[in-house]
């Protein structure tokens, strides 16, 4: 079957186009319905500067509908032969409406194509992650709330080190969220320029309407250099995979602690038996595999950015076959984040924890630091209250039977800040603006 680019004639030898097509075609079934907008938005600006004619442009328009539709039910394929989903779209058109089909490729290039599908792909996929990562935040929070008044052990050097609670434990994973989904706002803003009209990445001698097929696909700016359209290439992927990358590192912390927190050595907290698993050979056994999964997964994803990086480093400006190969990096990257994020929802909602925990002697320790402050607070230097606390413990005349704590200020054990982190949360999630652009593609396929 003939390639968009191929001339009469000619033909590439099977073995090289099969190493050259690759796993493209897989990966491109993601991005068929991002074509299909792409193809509205471009015959709609086509027809608008006349190199379409309104009667040329009414069955373009009906026939990517129902191609559309065929995409939604899932009964879209790449055949066997094609390149890829442009090439298969472009196809579809040709048998329905013959030489017409053919006009909807004026003004464009399969590099401004697939970088408009990626684009609209990765915004679009940027919207489930942070609406996964809401979740769990939500989950945190509600944690963090309950359990405010819980104590725990703080850890320093995985030593006792001073007084914590359930409040600010899951807390602090539920701002951290937020701070991570900083880069991925980072990331949708990138994704969120239109690169269509770049052409090549040289533009066109057609007179091309850029402001219109940014303004019908929801994009809030174009790309306006478009060598510099094509040199997103990857670089928006790149940003994708460092939000990624962060939020793994907050699930991968979150899993580690769970997996301490729930052996016997620490039993701060308890998982039901329904999520742990057992062993073939040890009736006591409730092993939190799920945990260990979950630290595991994240911690593969941390690696991304870098194979991103080493995939598209040394490439001079312009297309390069490479950037083929980051739909591989970037696309189960994504299925794998929303699995993780879900299944870490999922396990701390049915997570229980242990109160009480600080009633304990061997805790005493924990409140030494307690104990220097009330020396300062009745006039004491804090250097001189910290030797005389010290001293105690040396000697082991320090009891630590109060248990009292005064904590008051912001993020602290006595006011966790809930709210205030709720705050950070709602102003960073409203700078994204999904509701603009969903409006607009509605609009678009109205």
């Amino acid at each position: 079957m003939a390639k968009l680019w191929q001339k009469e004639n000619q033909s590439t030898d099977a073995k090289i186009e099969a190493f050259t097509i690759g796993n493209d075609p897989l990966y491109d079934l993601q991005l068929a319905q991002y074509d299909v907008w792409g193809s509205l938005a471009h015959i709609a600006m086509l027809e608008r500067v006349g190199l379409l004619s309104i009667t040329e442009l009414s069955p373009l328009r009906a026939e990517l509908k129902l191609i559309l539709k065929d995409i939604d039910a899932g009964n879209f394929a790449i055949e066997s032969g094609m390149e890829d989903v442009h090439s298969q779209i472009e196809f579809l058109l040709t048998q329905k409406l013959g030489e017409m089909g053919k006009k909807i490729h004026a003004g464009r290039s399969r590099n401004d194509q697939v970088l408009v599908d990626l684009k609209l792909f990765m915004r679009a996929k940027i919207e489930e992650i942070s609406k996964a990562t809401g979740d769990l935040f939500d989950v945190l929070l509600s944690k963090s709330e309950a359990h405010k008044n819980d104590l725990l052990p703080g850890y320093t050097h995985l030593q006792i080190a001073m007084p914590s609670s359930f409040g600010l434990w899951f807390g602090a994973y539920a701002e951290s969220l937020v701070e991570d989904a900083e880069l991925l706002e980072a990331a949708f803003r990138l994704a969120n320029k239109n690169p269509l009209g770049s052409g090549a990445g040289y533009g066109s001698s057609f007179p091309l309407d850029r402001k219109l097929t940014t303004e019908l696909l929801g994009f809030e700016h174009p790309h306006v250099n478009v060598v510099n359209a094509q040199m997103s290439r990857g670089k928006t992927e790149m940003y994708v995979l460092n939000a990624i990358s962060q939020i793994a590192v907050t699930l991968s912390k979150l899993a580690m602690d769970v997996c301490l927190y729930n052996s016997q050595n620490f039993g701060f907290i308890e998982l039901p038996s329904e999520l742990t698993t057992g062993s073939s050979i040890m009736p006591h056994k409730k092993n939190p595999d799920v945990a260990e999964l979950l630290r595991g997964k994240a911690n593969k994803l941390k690696a991304l950015p870098v194979q991103m990086h080493l995939l598209t480093s040394n490439l001079p400006s312009g297309y390069h076959r490479e950037f083929q190969l980051t739909k591989e990096l970037l696309m189960p990257a994504i299925d794998e984040i929303l699995d993780l994020l879900s299944m870490t929802s999922y396990l701390v909602s049915h997570m229980q924890v242990k109160k009480d925990l600080l009633k304990d002697a061997k805790y005493d320790l924990l409140f030494s630091v307690e104990e220097v402050n009330k020396l300062v607070v009745s006039g004491i230097p804090f250097r001189e209250a910290y030797q005389i606390v010290g001293k105690k413990i040396e000697s082991g005349e320090f009891e630590g039977s109060s248990r009292t704590l005064s904590h008051s200020h912001l993020g602290s054990i006595g006011n966790v800040g809930t709210a205030d982190i709720q705050a950070q949360k709602d102003a960073l999630w409203a700078k994204f603006g999904f509701e603009g652009v969903n409006k607009a593609i509605q609009a678009l396929l109205a």
